[in-house]
């Protein structure tokens, strides 16, 4: 495996015209939580909108993942293409977030700060994008293959993949959100891999965090029931070791503490009357 990841120099946060709305959590320590967890149609319609810029934005960036490419270069054309279409790019500000998206190499379980690392042939990268326009977000993530791969991290992609389809399938009104982590949980076993329980999926909507939770592994504990007009976000993070990190200094970047790789993808969706639709398709 390759050298195990350093912190590298962040440049400063980058600008966004006046013209473009923000979210209320800019400029502020805390943002706001807590909205209902079934969207009105219109609202639904907005986030539609949110959901296809965000993916588009995740496509963008993922033309540009290569070797000798630096994660801040990443940043820099995924903010660009949100501002060109007229969105605020999410976590820009979120609790003092200084980047326009997160890119977790390797061992990073999730919210890894762009900065001027050089992707190396071989890494695999998470970028992690969400647009805010219409006064909703949406939020997207895929992990990247970097030139040539090994076998152990190219399957671990592709199952994590799997694993999110997997569980987007199993949405349906009148099932427990539960449903969920169980269909995440058991795939993942079926391989050794290890399923990520503190960094959970979440309510979306006219906020970036509702405050709903969604546990990508088996919690029999969970007894909220699955309703049409629901939105939330489903990301799995999948590890070939332990589920135990470490945080960085920087307080953002998660670790797996033996250092092994890890992988996600993410999708916002919606419940609807027979099953589930995703928003964040290109």
């Amino acid at each position: 495996m390759t050298t195990l990841l350093q912190p590298g120099r962040i440049s400063p946060m980058r600008k966004v015209p006046a013209h473009i709305q923000r979210p209320e959590y800019v400029g502020r320590k805390q943002p706001k939580t807590g909205e209902a967890d079934v969207k009105t149609p219109e609202l639904i319609e907005r986030m539609r909108v949110a959901g296809r810029i965000a993916a588009q934005a995740l496509e963008e960036v993922g033309k540009h993942v290569s070797p000798g490419v630096t994660t801040d270069e990443l940043d820099r054309i995924g903010h660009e293409f949100l501002l060109d279409h007229g969105a605020y790019p999410s976590t820009l500000g979120y609790r003092g977030y200084p980047k326009s998206l997160c890119t977790s190499i390797n061992e990073v379980i999730c919210h890894g700060i762009p900065d001027d690392t050089v992707l190396r042939d071989g890494d695999i990268v998470n970028v992690d994008i969400t647009a805010y326009i219409g006064g909703v977000h949406g939020d997207t993530d895929a992990t990247f293959l970097v030139g040539d791969v090994d076998e152990e991290s190219r399957l671990l992609v592709e199952r994590t993949r799997e694993a999110t389809m997997r569980a987007i399938k199993a949405v349906a009104p009148g099932r427990q959100l539960n449903v969920v982590g169980r269909v995440i949980e058991a795939y993942a076993k079926r391989f050794g891999y290890g399923v990520v329980r503190d960094f959970t999926g979440h309510g979306i909507g006219t906020t970036f965090h509702s405050g709903l939770m969604v546990p990508h592994y088996d919690d029999p504990t969970l007894q909220v029931e699955l309703v049409p007009g629901m939105t939330f976000t489903i990301e799995p993070m999948l590890t070939l070791g332990t589920i135990d990190y470490e945080i960085w200094p920087d307080k953002w970047t998660a670790v797996t503490k033996d250092r092994k790789r890890t992988a996600q993808f993410e999708h916002t969706i919606l419940v609807t009357d027979t099953g589930s639709e995703i928003l964040t398709l290109p």
